[in-house]
């Protein structure tokens, strides 16, 4: 039965399990969202549906990237992407010629493989950090291998298609040796481990839609201090922090978020 004891049950298990803690997420949207994937399964409760994904690793595999919703693709929101190329990387560079980036939330790693090109472009002699971390392992391991659909890169340019990636023999794209070693992926759960200091430039888009207002506040909170003075925060198209000024941060452009310079 679907009651509050499963609920909290259900929620028990999974943070054993996965370090996912649903008390950090919107419960009426989290519900309903897996409540519909009991329901398809026909299951009569949240933990019988949860005992069953387990048992099998695909299932599980489904089940974490459906709760962590990794939808991406290559330059999404171009305009943005212009906009972090042609403003925000020679802005930030011109007090940090070696730029530490972090792509939070990094789904199949579409974004930081984005932010090597331009990197590669704008500083080809010039060995930037790019840090992508996501909380899904699997989704992790799709990242690494750096192997694609079109329609993942259907927002980039055809001659950044053509330079940076090789097709493969099933019609996939496979990103190129040099882009793909400029990025450093590695597990990281948002709303609990510790966060690295130093960071010129953090991109978390599409990460917190289903995140209490507490939970974001943290979040962007724990950010501001793990940027350097100046340093921006990207966020995404629909998140944009109405409270900024009450976290600390100074508007740079729409959804980019400074750190006041000290």
């Amino acid at each position: 039965m679907m009651d509050n004891n499963d609920w909290e049950l259900f929620k028990k298990k999974l943070d054993q399990k996965t370090g996912i803690d649903l008390q950090l997420y919107k419960e009426p949207q989290m519900k309903r969202r897996i409540g519909n994937l009991v329901t398809r399964a026909e299951m009569d409760s949240f933990v019988a549906y949860f005992d069953k994904v387990c048992k099998s690793k695909e299932e599980f595999a489904e089940f974490i990237e459906y709760l962590t919703i990794n939808v991406s693709e290559f330059f999404r929101n171009p305009d943005k992407f212009d906009m972090i190329e042609k403003d925000i990387i020679p802005y930030l560079m011109k007090n940090s010629p070696k730029l530490n980036i972090w792509s939070a939330g990094c789904s199949i790693g579409a974004e930081p493989y984005s932010l090597s090109i331009i990197m590669k472009e704008l500083t080809p002699n010039v060995r930037h950090r790019i840090l992508a971390t996501d909380l899904d392992i699997d989704i992790l391991a799709k990242a690494r291998k750096g192997v694609y659909m079109e329609n993942e890169i259907k927002a980039m340019r055809p001659d950044r298609k053509t330079k940076y990636f090789t097709k493969t023999s099933d019609g996939k794209y496979a990103v190129n040796s040099d882009i793909k070693s400029a990025v450093e992926f590695k597990r990281h759960n948002l709303l609990k481990d510790p966060f690295e200091k130093g960071f010129d430039f953090i991109l978390c888009r599409n990460v917190v839609i289903y995140f209490t207002e507490e939970a974001k506040d943290q979040l962007y909170t724990n950010f501001l201090n793990s940027l350097k003075p100046g340093g921006i925060l990207f966020v995404g198209a629909t998140e944009a922090i109405l409270n900024f000024r009450k976290i600390g941060y100074t508007s740079y452009k729409p959804f980019f978020y400074q750190k006041p310079q000290k």
